[in-house]
């Protein structure tokens, strides 16, 4: 299992390195737009700071012109970076060619069917929006459960890294259905660790704390 920040804010990817909570970093078009930089320097940026795997999410139009910029964002630090790739039959095709190469996940997953062909194509990871699915669709963590269940049954190594996990409790709920990974806001892995009655129990413990005791 790994724990990925939703991020593409420097300070938040810095504050859970050094807490040791996360694997890696996801970002899309959304999230590096918010960070106002140039997005080659801040994925540049990302990789520095992160421990694990970047993923960029390709913005062109023509699977010609996505391979090119895979290749570019690829150089960056090609020990690094994996690229996201939007479900669509044709953009499908691109990870025949360069998943050998580049880690590869299909993102904005919504069905079992488009499951089923990244499987075939040879996605290393599967991107389902799990609370989007949820309202759009009524079940995202059922999605998550369904996605494994083909994973499982075509044997293949491609591995689920649920997204658009808005709460604890459905964080949860992802590992439950058969998630291999998360991927989260700052604010929800910082709320994992958290209970209203665990902070309760700590203020009990501290009246009997004297100061300087050892």
């Amino acid at each position: 299992m790994g724990i990925f920040l939703d991020s593409a804010i420097n300070e938040e990817v810095k504050r859970l390195t050094e807490l040791g909570l996360i694997t890696g970093v996801t970002t899309n078009p959304k999230l590096l737009a918010q960070a106002n930089k140039p997005w080659k320097e801040t994925i540049k940026e990302l990789c520095e700071i992160s421990p694990g795997p970047v993923f960029y999410q390709l913005t062109k139009d023509t699977l010609e012109e996505m391979e090119k910029e895979a290749k570019i964002f690829h150089e960056i630090s090609p020990q690094k970076i994996a690229m996201k790739i939007p479900a669509k039959t044709e953009n499908m095709a691109l990870i025949k060619k360069i998943g050998n190469k580049i880690p590869c996940a299909v993102t904005a997953i919504f069905s079992d069917y488009q499951t089923y062909l990244a499987c075939e194509v040879g996605a290393k990871y599967l991107i389902p929006y799990v609370n989007r699915a949820t309202r759009l669709i009524g079940d995202g963590v059922y999605l998550v459960s369904r996605m494994r269940e083909i994973i499982n049954a075509t044997g293949c190594r491609t591995e689920i890294l649920a997204a658009s996990v808005k709460t604890a409790e459905e964080a949860v709920n992802c590992v439950l259905a058969g998630a291999h990974h998360l991927s989260m806001p700052f604010e929800v892995i910082m709320s994992l660790g958290n209970h209203p009655l665990s902070e309760d129990a700590i203020k009990e413990f501290s009246k009997f704390i004297k100061p300087n005791r050892k």
